[in-house]
């Protein structure tokens, strides 16, 4: 068996291992969905060292940020999810009053420190790094080697989604959810155009960066 065929099958079993922590999400009290970041960032490191991939055929590269921001197109993509958070925000409180930000505060506050500024910028920086290299650079990434892009994009939006479902009132869920993944394919969009997981996760954190403050000097 060749490192490519190796790579492959160690990128389905990584997938699957994604999809199935993400679905324990109906068993509430298990409480392990977080473990499909995990998965995700270490098969993706795992599938590079066996693939030995390039520095310049990564899916996670710091040395070509600013050629792949200068691609045509990317900055607007970029900037897409900032608009598309702005956007959310405002019409959920236009259909749902505070419920939206109410639901989308109580669902991330056990994760990020809202009381200490330097702590909450580490911790959105991390988080959305995290679940860039895991849904964007392996799920969407590596899962390109084998499968077309739609459907690799579509079920890493998905989970994606489901891996941020909180229990709430269900017209305030499904609002939610439908807004996190239109985000998710903005960023898988941003992955396919630069090969690059670093630039999806800038997209990611000014999304929830803007959204925090647009949320606490409105509507707090």
């Amino acid at each position: 068996m060749n490192k490519t065929e190796k790579g492959r099958i160690l990128t389905i079993i990584g997938m699957v291992l994604m999809i199935l922590f993400v679905a324990t999400k109906l068993i509430p009290t298990l409480n392990i969905e977080g473990y499909s970041i995990i998965a995700g960032i270490a098969f993706f490191f795992i599938v590079e060292i066996i693939e030995k991939t390039p520095e310049a055929q990564s899916g996670l590269r710091f040395t070509t940020i600013l050629s792949d921001l200068k691609k045509p197109g990317v900055i607007i993509w970029v900037l897409l999810p900032v608009a598309s958070s702005v956007l959310s925000i405002l019409l959920g409180k236009l259909l749902f009053d505070n419920r939206f930000v109410e639901h989308v505060l109580g669902r991330t506050s056990s994760l990020l420190s809202f009381d200490q500024m330097l702590k909450l910028i580490g911790q959105l920086i991390i988080g959305a790094f995290g679940e860039e290299i895991a849904f964007r650079g392996f799920f969407v990434g590596k899962g390109m080697k084998i499968f077309p892009y739609w459907p690799c994009a579509v079920v890493s939006s998905l989970i994606f989604a489901a891996a941020h479902y909180a229990i709430g009132n269900i017209s305030v869920v499904i609002y939610d959810l439908v807004g996190i993944f239109i985000d998710a394919l903005i960023y898988a969009t941003i992955y396919r155009k630069t090969g690059n997981c670093v630039i999806s996760t800038i997209a990611h954190f000014l999304c929830n960066a803007v959204g925090l403050i647009i949320t606490f000097a409105f509507f707090m």
